[in-house]
Order: C-alpha cells, then sequence, then structure tokens
C-alpha cells in the first residue's frame, strides 16, 4: 500500500491532464453492456490486478461515469504511467503502459555513511529494488537524503540522481553525494544573562564551539536535539536557584553563506530570585501529616528551587501509594509575593481511593520462564498496592540483566473502582555472550581471553560459564554455574571448578617455577535484606609448588617443611552492599564487601579475609569525590605458619601507584643466587587507602565515558613476622585518565611517589584494561 500513495502523489497534474483527455473519446459513448473486458501493455503486473480495480464487469452496464473511475482507480495502483480505455462495439479495451521498476540502487561519494545504512533508509519511504520507480518518490529519496547529512551537521551536502534504463522496462537509480565540509559551531551567545556569566551557562552545554578533543566528542558539530537538552539543563540551572519566572524567548541558529559556520543565539528572561517563604498541607493526608511533613524538602528561607518541589510532590505520591492509594493526586500550589520576591507554597492531597493488586500479567518473554520474573517481585496479588514494593519489583527484575526494557503499567479494572491490574512489560536482549579478545598491562603483559557464558540457560534464569585467561603470571580455566533460586526463597547455589597457575610478580628475574592450584567450590547466597547478600560456601584445592629456577628462598623453606603439595579444605564467608549508582562509572553511593576464607584441615590451616569500601560523594553534576580504602589479614591456624602462597601483593594500580605492580613489602632470597638476587613474596597484611578527585576530561564537556582524575594513594604489604609500622607506609600522588574503551575499562596513570625508601622499584606511568578503581 505505501507504493500506492507513493505512487499517486507522484502522479503529476499535467499526466493526469493527458490521460484524461486521452480517455475522451471513450467517455463519449452512449451506455452499453460489456460483453468482453481486455487488457493490453501488461508485462509484470497480474491480469488480475487490473481486473480487481475495475468499478465493472462482464454483462455490467458500462458508461462515462464508470469509465472514469476506473482511469482513477488503475492510477491509484501507482503500477502505471499511462491509461487509455477504448471502445471496440461492445469490448472495452484497457490499455496501459507500465511504470519502470527500480533494478538497482547504489551511491558514490558517500564516506559518512554505509552503503546499507542509507538503504534501509530509502527502503522505509519505499524506494527500493523491485518497487516502481516514481520521479516524485526519487525526489523525495533525495532530501531524505539531504536530512541524514544535515544531522551530521554537513549542510553542504549535495545530492544528485541519475536514472539508467535497463532492459525489461527496469532502471537503475545512482544517488551522487558531494558531502563538503561538516558545519561548525563558532559561536553561542546567552543575551539576557545577568546573574551568572556567559561563561558559566555555557559550561552547562554539551554543544561549544570546539576545542582539541572535538574530533572525539563532536561537540562543535550542531544538533537540535542536542540543543534542545542543553536549553533544558539552562533552565534547570535556573529554576534550581530561585528564578522562578525564568524563561527562553527566542532561539535563532543562523548558518553562514558557504553552510560551513554556525551560530546559536539564546535570548532569556531571566526575572527576580525568590526565597520559599512557608510550606503548608491541605487535604487528607491519612492522619499522617506528621510522616508526610518529614518528606517535604522546602526549606523556608532557602531559594526556591523546582527539584524540590518535584522531589516533594513525588514522595508524597510514592508515600500515598505504600498504602494502598494509587490514584491519589498531590499539587503544589505556588503564591507569589512578587513585592517581597518570595513564595509560600501549599501542598493540597487528594489521597482518592485504595485499591488492591488483582493480577500481575508479563508479556514480552518469548524465552525467560514466567517465574524467573515473578518470583522477582514483592508485590503480590490480591495484596493492598504498594507503590514502593512495585518499584522495587521493577528493579529487580531490571537487574536480573536478562530484558533490555522494563516497563511496568498499573491498569484501572472495569468496573472494579478498588482495584487494578499490573502488566510488567519486558523486552528480552541476547543473554549468551562469545568472548574472544587479549588484555595487555605492564604487568601481566600480553594475555588472551576466551570465554562462552549464557546468563539465562534455556529460560531458566541460571548461569553457565567457561574462561579462559592466559597472560604471563596468571593463567586461569574456569568453568561455573550459579542458580539464582535454589530454593525459592531466592537463595543462590554456584559450583566452581577452576585451575590456575601463578607466578609471584616480579619484574627483575625471569623465573620459571610455578604455583598451581586446582580446585572445586560449592557456595550460596542468602538475601538478608534487598540490599544485603551474606554469601558462605565450601571447597577442596591444592596447591602444587613446582620447582624451577630461581625459586625463592622463602617458597623452598615451605615446600621442605609441610610438602610441595598442600591439600585444604577452605571454608568461605562473605558479605556485600553496592548502592552505586553505576559500576563502571560511579558517581554516588556507596560499596561495602568482606570476604573471607578459613581452612580447619588438610595440609595448610589458615585463615585469610579483605575488607573493601568505597564512597562517592558527588560535589556537583561535573565532580566526584571518591574513595576507597581495602584491608587484608592473613594468619595461619594450629601452631602453622601462614602458606607463602596465599599472600597479599600491593603496588601499581588497584593499589598504591607509582611503584611498580607487587613489589611492595616482604621479599626473599632467590634459591642457591650468587648475586645476593631477591624476589617479592608479598605478605599476610596489606593496606591501601586510594583518593581520587574525578572531573571531566578538557574538553570532553558532560561525557562520562572520558574523565580526568588527580590522586593521593597511601598503602603497603606486611610480612607475618613485620612489625605493622605506619611509619613505612608508601604514599604517591599523581594525575590519571579513565576511559570506557571498546575493549573494557582503561585506566592511565602518572604517579609520583611522594614517600619511598631506598630499593623499592619505581614505575611512575601505569595503564590496565579491565581494572576498576
Amino acid at each position: 500500500m505505501k507504493s500506492q500513495k507513493h505512487g499517486l502523489r507522484g502522479l503529476s497534474l499535467s499526466a493526469l491532464a493527458m490521460a484524461l483527455l486521452a480517455a475522451l473519446p471513450a467517455w463519449a459513448v452512449d451506455p452499453f453492456t460489456l460483453r468482453d473486458i481486455r487488457v493490453e501493455g501488461l508485462q509484470r503486473v497480474e491480469p488480475g490486478t487490473v481486473f480487481a480495480s475495475l468499478p465493472f464487469r462482464i454483462g455490467d452496464r458500462y458508461d462515462d461515469d464508470k469509465g472514469s473511475s476506473a482511469i482513477r482507480a488503475l492510477f491509484g495502483l501507482g503500477l502505471f504511467s499511462d491509461v487509455r480505455l477504448q471502445i471496440n462495439g461492445d469490448v472495452l479495451v484497457v490499455i496501459v503502459e507500465e511504470r519502470p521498476t527500480v533494478a538497482g540502487v547504489s551511491f558514490s561519494g558517500i564516506k559518512e555513511f554505509g552503503d546499507d545504512v542509507l538503504k534501509n533508509v530509502l527502503r522505509d519511504i519505499g524506494l527500493t529494488e523491485g518497487r516502481p520507480y516514481d520521479k516524485a518518490l526519487a525526489d523525495r529519496a533525495e532530501q531524505e537524503l539531504k536530512r541524514q547529512y544535515i544531522n551530521r551537521s554537513f549542510y553542504a551536502a549535495e545530492v544528485v540522481t541519475t536514472v539508467t534504463p535497463s532492459e525489461r522496462n527496469r532502471v537503475n537509480l545512482n544517488f551522487s553525494v558531494t558531502e563538503g565540509e561538516i558545519a561548525k559551531i563558532k559561536e553561542i551567545r546567552i543575551v539576557g544573562n545577568q546573574a551568572f556569566s556567559e561563561s558559566t551557562l555555557r559550561g552547562l552545554f554539551d554543544l561549544n564551539t570546539g576545542n582539541w578533543l572535538s574530533w572525539y566528542t563532536k561537540s562543535d558539530r550542531y544538533s537540535r536535539a542536542k540543543l534542545n537538552a542543553d536549553i533544558e539543563k539552562l533552565r534547570s540551572y535556573y529554576l534550581t536557584r530561585g528564578f522562578i519566572d525564568f524563561r527562553v524567548d527566542s532561539t535563532q541558529v543562523a548558518i553562514s553563506p558557504d553552510k560551513q559556520d554556525m551560530s546559536v543565539t539564546i535570548n532569556v528572561t531571566e526575572g527576580d530570585r525568590y526565597v520559599v517563604s512557608s510550606v503548608g498541607l491541605q487535604g487528607d493526608y491519612l492522619g499522617r501529616e506528621e510522616e508526610f511533613k518529614t518528606l517535604v524538602t522546602l526549606k523556608p528561607g532557602e531559594a526556591y528551587n523546582v527539584e524540590d518541589v518535584n522531589d516533594t510532590v513525588k514522595a508524597f505520591t510514592e508515600y500515598f501509594g505504600a498504602f494502598g492509594y494509587a490514584f491519589a493526586q498531590v499539587e503544589a500550589t505556588p503564591d507569589i509575593d512578587r513585592a517581597n520576591k518570595r513564595v509560600a507554597f501549599m501542598l493540597r492531597a487528594t489521597p482518592q481511593r485504595r485499591v488492591y493488586v488483582r493480577r500481575i500479567s508479563v508479556e514480552g518473554n518469548n524465552r525467560t520462564r514466567d517465574e524467573v520474573i515473578r518470583r522477582e517481585f514483592r508485590q503480590f496479588e490480591s495484596a493492598w498496592y504498594d507503590a514502593d514494593r512495585i518499584k522495587l519489583s521493577r528493579d529487580r527484575v531490571d537487574r536480573l540483566g536478562f530484558f533490555t526494557e522494563v516497563n511496568l503499567q498499573t491498569e484501572p479494572v472495569a468496573g472494579s473502582p478498588d482495584q487494578v491490574d499490573l502488566v510488567v512489560n519486558v523486552t528480552e536482549k541476547p543473554t549468551g555472550n562469545l568472548t574472544l579478545g587479549a588484555g595487555y598491562s605492564q604487568e601481566e603483559k600480553l594475555s588472551l581471553i576466551a570465554g562462552i557464558t549464557q546468563e539465562n540457560v534455556f529460560g531458566s534464569g541460571n548461569y553457565l560459564g567457561l574462561n579462559i585467561n592466559t597472560s604471563k603470571f596468571n593463567r586461569q580455566l574456569v568453568l561455573s554455574t550459579t542458580n539464582p533460586y535454589f530454593t525459592p526463597d531466592g537463595v543462590s547455589r554456584s559450583f566452581d571448578g577452576y585451575y590456575r597457575t601463578r607466578r609471584p610478580y616480579q619484574n627483575q628475574i625471569e623465573g620459571d617455577y610455578r604455583l598451581v592450584t586446582k580446585g572445586l567450590a560449592v557456595r550460596f547466597g542468602v538475601p538478608f535484606t534487598e540490599m544485603d547478600t551474606v554469601f558462605f560456601g565450601a571447597g577442596v584445592e591444592q596447591t602444587t609448588i613446582e620447582p624451577g629456577a630461581f625459586l625463592p628462598q622463602a617458597y623452598q623453606d615451605y615446600s621442605n617443611t609441610f610438602g610441595a603439595t598442600s591439600n585444604t579444605l577452605p571454608l568461605t564467608l562473605g558479605w556485600t552492599r553496592d548502592s552505586r549508582d553505576s559500576a563502571l562509572v560511579p558517581t554516588r553511593g556507596r560499596l561495602q564487601r568482606v570476604n573471607a576464607e578459613v581452612s580447619l584441615s588438610g595440609d595448610a590451616r589458615y585463615f585469610k579475609t579483605n575488607y573493601q569500601f568505597q564512597q562517592y560523594i558527588p560535589l556537583s553534576h561535573q565532580y566526584t569525590l571518591a574513595f576507597n580504602t581495602e584491608l587484608g589479614y592473613g594468619k595461619g591456624l594450629n601452631g602453622r605458619p601462614y602458606p607463602v602462597f596465599k599472600n597479599f601483593f600491593g603496588g601499581g594500580l588497584g593499589s598504591v601507584r607509582g611503584f611498580e605492580g607487587g613489589t611492595l613489602g616482604p621479599t626473599s632470597p632467590v634459591l642457591n643466587s650468587t648475586t645476593g638476587s631477591v624476589i617479592n613474596i608479598g605478605g599476610n597484611r596489606s593496606i591501601a587507602l586510594n583518593t581520587e578527585f574525578i572531573m571531566p576530561f578538557p574538553g570532553a564537556g558532560n561525557d562520562r565515558s572520558l574523565r580526568l582524575f588527580g590522586f593521593f594513594d597511601i598503602g603497603n604489604i606486611y610480612g607475618e613476622n613485620e612489625r605493622m609500622d605506619f611509619s613505612s607506609l608508601r604514599a604517591s600522588a599523581g594525575i590519571g585518565v579513565s576511559w570506557l574503551s571498546p575493549i573494557g575499562p582503561l585506566r592511565i596513570a602518572f604517579a609520583n611517589p611522594v614517600r619511598k625508601f631506598d630499593g623499592d622499584r619505581i614505575q611512575r606511568f601505569q595503564f590496565q584494561i579491565g581494572t576498576s578503581f
């Protein structure tokens, strides 16, 4: 139908007039009964298509009006460039000339787009191979191609269409594009501002006049969508600082005659700055006025802030929902005293009626089982409507990671004013992942990574994964499976099988000794609250010290006393709580986790634990202060020393930057060394304190994927018989860059040790792909 509409629009008035004139002899006839209908000129169109469009059949009475209707109907198909009717006695002959079809579509001169992208654009407007050719549609295609280039700031782009006839009444279309240069923003003006400087206001924008990093951010390319977003930021900036009458009067965008330079002018009226004088409550608050008052974020004496108003209304509505009032209405009415520049707010509430949830429906889960989604719900059917539980349920479903979208709608039940239905609509995403890649760091060197994982095996919500990692110092083969609902209460169960080889970090001497660890483990996760999960498990593990050149004396001593192979039955216990707003680029929130491992039987008897605490404090929408603390402690049990192969290591990214990775802490002489060489072996206690001030990368605007940070690190590693003297802590300061690159999080740091000791191995420039803090 789309091609028919385009064909009808494409019919020129002159062509229609000629067709009607050609049909005049057929009209000027006396009515008669049709004995036969013939069609001439068809090549690809089926005769049945023509007959089905005619408003008469053999045996019907034919007259001029029916002839006119027939011509209009056939032209309306969009398949013919000419239609004529001839009368031979009582036989009607329909003579048509088919429009040529498009044999192929090609492009020349394009660099900004791929052919497939532009072909999809043309297909959306009905121009594609096999469709009838229409000059009007080709003109529209030119305009659509230009629009695509304008969206990329190529305002000087020109498109020329070449139509080449081909055999069998077909044509080839070629769109020749002259892209020209990108139009860039040369000026952004804000007119009418008085309270804030123009540079301050322009700093809110993602659009700018360009800098040395614009090739990456494209911030100097004009986009109407980006400009609208920046204007909203400008409006929000004023409305959160007391300017209740602020408005944007107009926006002008001008382009130079050569279509290379653009200027943007935004005219604003600030108005006066208002202070909140009072906040009152009116209406029915279910006898809980004092509880609702604690939700008010508007404070008398402070500047008017539209975000406080919206947050208060939202908090009131959600609190009503927690008591089952799904349709509560809350209105914040301002009373503006323009003479004294003060504004009073009255919060009026109408709770409406309390409702129940009758039914919860799940839609869109073609692969994932219903129970996988339903078991995440904390709102139950036939229970009071609870907005908090509904939001929590939606977030829990979203956190499964199986869906690109999770939408939840509340639908009233017809004829039942006290009931609603909840409809959960999900959009599934592929949950299988095949990983083939490589990583590089100064400590690990080149590592090859391969893995296959399925986070939603057969739609059950279970996890299955196989991962292989090779590097210079650490290699591993891990097979894991997790059932997140081993019990109906949400207790998870995981099995792990692993084979790891490790050589302690060292950069002075290349040794071929290895630590080989093989093991099997099972662990359970028990959710005690919505934010707190406790993990516990047990396993069997074997570690072998394989001797070789440059074996540390400490490893040989342990092997001589307890044997080269140690079999253990480690028990694990852990707890985690994560309230960060993002795992990759957090700006607020806190992360805490504790992990403990103890072996009470076997060849090695020990206890090992580590604690991590992260806190992110937003100083503004661009600046964040971040703290990280990591503490580790290990101790031998039953009179045995702490096993040397369980030691902590420190230095480098993730610890104290500026010192070579794994070089902090105790050392051990190399076995049979004639040069007195020593090697770092780590220790049973570790401490690392990191502080970062995170800011936008110069020229990147508000792009969170590329950030600059300054840091200060303190830490060290201590051996079992060493005194933990804080005067021996190493410290460094420096700057770094974090980037969410296509191959993973990349962090680069340049550090200057501000507290070091003789023998420390310094490495000022460090980088790694895949690290977090």
